[in-house]
């Protein structure tokens, strides 16, 4: 068989299982894994103070909903609004996961936050809890958050 005739039957073959409602088939506890990695990872970045790299674990549509601020939208906005915090701060994050469910490419990760912040011209830190929600989706088989919002406990 000719190489061009064989492209063309896998592209026939992909197209009739996608219409079938078949795709690739992930493992929930690898989903998991991958997840909880994704939250260590943003986690690391706010305790280095690199915005660019909490955003790009954001999808390019996201909606980040922090406390009493309008709602950040996009990869840029997300990035933007860590920067502010950075210019100005210092940062300790401890935050863990209490629950992560996924369903096909979507999932949420359900979890507690302790945030420290610094002022980079001196004073005293100020210490905070909070609670958060993170929505997940699967894009171009990779975890990217939609949604993340978050209140504190004080």
């Amino acid at each position: 068989m000719r190489l061009s005739k064989f492209w063309g039957c896998v592209a026939i073959c992909t197209s009739v299982m996608a219409g079938c409602g078949i795709s690739a088939t992930y493992s929930i506890e690898d989903d998991v894994q991958q997840i909880k990695e994704i939250s260590s990872a943003r986690a690391k970045a706010f305790n280095e103070g690199n915005a660019a790299d909490i955003a790009k674990y954001f999808a390019d549509d996201a909606l980040l909903m922090a406390p009493g601020k309008p709602v950040s939208k996009g990869t840029k906005a997300v990035e933007e609004y860590y920067k502010l915090i950075f210019d100005q701060y210092t940062t300790v994050l401890e935050s863990h996961y209490e629950e992560v469910e996924v369903s096909g490419d979507l999932a949420y990760g359900r979890g507690e936050a302790k945030v420290t912040l610094t002022p980079k011209s001196g004073g005293a830190s100020s210490v905070s809890t909070a609670k958060y929600l993170n929505i997940l989706k699967r894009v171009n088989g990779a975890w990217k958050t939609t949604h993340d919002i978050w209140n504190g406990n004080e």
